[in-house]
């Protein structure tokens, strides 16, 4: 099993604008958790963040030790031009499974449903070994039937537990109360501690 991401796969999604999941702003569920934050010296990562709206949100919050990983250069430079001012070194054009760095947050925001189901286990393994020590997890999983057909690939409360507990000990799994509407009981707000 490869854990290299499709690159030219996304690039052309970019390239092509075939962003459905791209809602154009930050997500309601992740707005709200980054509003009740008090430490803005945290270090947060969110992987495969694509155009980055949540990076926007919590830099313009104050959150300034902020970074974004996507294997795709294209949503990267979308970023730096809605921001000019933002050093390039929070823009990480990189497969996330080879980034070696450690975190105290880490945003879940539609990564996990556009991997491979086969990764899955390698991703909450990496996810814990980017983590500091009582790190968390937090954002967004989808609960609808597992498909062969996607991105974006479904599962289950059930199947989410069994996965992360190795690594983690969970928070947090509810339905989310405050989806977009095209999501609406189709998202899980997550919050996993590295155990």
């Amino acid at each position: 099993m490869t854990k290299i991401l499709n690159k030219a796969y996304w690039e052309n999604r970019y390239q092509e604008q075939e962003t459905g999941w791209d809602i154009g702003l930050v997500s309601t569920p992740l707005k709200e958790y980054i509003d009740q934050l008090k430490n803005k010296k945290i270090k947060i990562l969110i992987p495969g963040a694509g155009n980055g709206y949540e990076f926007e949100y919590l830099h313009q919050a104050g959150f300034l030790d902020v970074f974004v990983i996507d294997i795709a250069m294209t949503p990267l430079k979308n970023i730096q031009q809605r921001m000019p001012h933002l050093d390039a070194k929070h823009l990480i054009n990189q497969d996330f499974f080879e980034l070696e760095e450690q975190y105290d947050l880490i945003l879940e925001q539609t990564f996990f449903c556009a991997l491979s189901p086969i990764l899955r286990k390698a991703y909450v393994e990496k996810m814990a070994s980017l983590l500091k020590p009582k790190g968390k997890i937090v954002g967004l999983l989808f609960e609808f039937p597992l498909t062969a057909e996607g991105p974006p690939f479904g599962g289950s409360k059930e199947e989410y537990l069994s996965l992360f507990d190795k690594h983690f000990t969970l928070k947090v799994m509810e339905t989310a109360y405050n989806s977009i509407k095209p999501r609406a009981g189709k998202e899980l707000f997550v919050q996993f501690e590295k155990k």
